[in-house]
C-alpha cells in the first residue's frame, strides 16, 4: 500500500461510529492524565486512537468539550463516597479514607479524575469540576450524618483539601517514600486525621 493510500485510510469516519468515538475517548483519556490539559493536543490524541485529527474535531468540536466528555465519573464512584458515610463514626476516617484511594488509584474512574487533577492548574473548567466533584461527596457524606456541626462544611473542605494533596504526593509530585507506600499503611496513617476533622 503507497504512503498516498495509508493517508487516506486514516482520513474521514472509521466504519462503527460508536466504536471510533469510544476510541478517541479512551486515548483522550491516557493522554490528558499523563500530560495534562495544557501539553495535550488533538492531533496527539488522533494518533494514539489512530484517526485523523479532522475525526476528532467531528465528534468533539474542540479541546474542551473532548475534555469534558472524558471527565464524566461513573455512578459507581460516586456510590463508594456514599457508602464511605454510612456506619459508625469510629470508623468514618478509615471508610472515607479508603474510598478515596480506592477511586482515585483503583477505579475506572482513576485516570479521569487524574486528568481533571493535572489539568485543574492551567483550566478553569478543570477546576471547578474538581472542586465540585471533591468537596460536593464530603459535605453530601457530612450532611447525611445524624449530628451535624455548625462548622461542617469547614471540615468537609479541610478534609477534601487533605485528601486530594496526598493524591498529589502519590500520583502527581511522586515524593518517593509516599508513592511507593502501600495503600493500607497510608489508610492506617491518614485515617485519624480525617477521622478528627469529621466526627
Amino acid at each position: 500500500m503507497t504512503a498516498n493510500k495509508v493517508s487516506a485510510a486514516r482520513r474521514g469516519r472509521r466504519p462503527g461510529a460508536s466504536t471510533t468515538r469510544q476510541a478517541i475517548l479512551d486515548a483522550a483519556r491516557v493522554r490528558f492524565a499523563t500530560d495534562g490539559f495544557a501539553t495535550t493536543t488533538i492531533r496527539r490524541v488522533a494518533a494514539d486512537a489512530g484517526v485523523d485529527a479532522a475525526l476528532v474535531m467531528q465528534f468533539f468540536g474542540s479541546k474542551n468539550e473532548l475534555f469534558a466528555a472524558v471527565m464524566s465519573i461513573s455512578p459507581a464512584a460516586l456510590t463508594h463516597f456514599s457508602a464511605a458515610f454510612e456506619g459508625p463514626d469510629d470508623s468514618l476516617g478509615q471508610r472515607v479514607v479508603r474510598a478515596f484511594l480506592l477511586v482515585w488509584e483503583g477505579s475506572q474512574d482513576s485516570e479521569p479524575l487524574m486528568a481533571m487533577l493535572r489539568a485543574a492548574v492551567v483550566n478553569e473548567e478543570a477546576a471547578a469540576q474538581l472542586r465540585e466533584f471533591i468537596q460536593s461527596r464530603l459535605i453530601d457524606g457530612m450532611a447525611a450524618r445524624p449530628v451535624i456541626s455548625d462548622d461542617a462544611a469547614l471540615r468537609a473542605g479541610l478534609a477534601s483539601a487533605m485528601l486530594v494533596g496526598l493524591v498529589i504526593g502519590r500520583r502527581i509530585v511522586g515524593v518517593p517514600i509516599v508513592a511507593a507506600a502501600d495503600v493500607e499503611t497510608v489508610i492506617s496513617l491518614v485515617a485519624p486525621a480525617i477521622q478528627s476533622l469529621l466526627v
